[in-house]
């Protein structure tokens, strides 16, 4: 059967707010660019090569994205403010927009990602079990059928 792989890379970490900083503008700390550093690496050696990238605005989800991508190579990368503070379902909305993009690498943030995952492997987005800063998971689903609770398979998870 084919597949459709869905890769999710949480952010790494990032600077604390400074007084007046919006959240949305936080950079990665020196700690969150060696652990992008690192999944990147851990994508290459695993293959990974996504046809199209999809980062949440957030600047520290931008640079985990650029510091993966630095090790992987070009995409096709696009911003898509929906993924900042995205639930489970608005997720699944932009995943099925591009499902002509196979293997998708998402970039983006917790509490969604790990909801996300729990939602689409186990059916229940309320038992997810997180995904550490730079985490990565790597997920199969059915490549002819939609984006549906229950129907994913994790085939890694990794973080550094």
């Amino acid at each position: 059967m084919a597949e459709r792989e869905i890769i999710l890379v949480r952010h790494a970490h990032a600077e604390p707010a400074t007084a007046g900083q919006d959240d949305i503008a936080r950079v990665l700390s020196v700690r969150g660019e060696a652990e992008a550093d690192a999944a990147g690496t851990w994508l290459k050696r695993h293959g990974a090569a996504p046809v199209r990238v999809l980062c949440s605005p957030a600047a520290r989800a931008k640079e985990t994205c650029e510091r993966v991508l630095a090790a992987i190579g070009y995409a096709d990368v696009r911003t898509d403010p929906r993924i900042y503070e995205a639930t489970p379902g608005t997720l699944i909305r932009v995943l099925d927009e591009h499902t002509d993009a196979n293997p998708l690498l998402l970039v983006g943030h917790n509490p969604g990602l790990e909801n996300l995952v729990a939602l689409l492997t186990e059916g229940a987005s309320d038992s997810g079990r997180g995904i550490p800063p730079a985490g990565v998971v790597w997920l199969g689903l059915p490549a002819d059928a939609p984006t549906d609770p229950g129907t994913a398979a994790v085939h890694h998870f990794w973080w550094p």
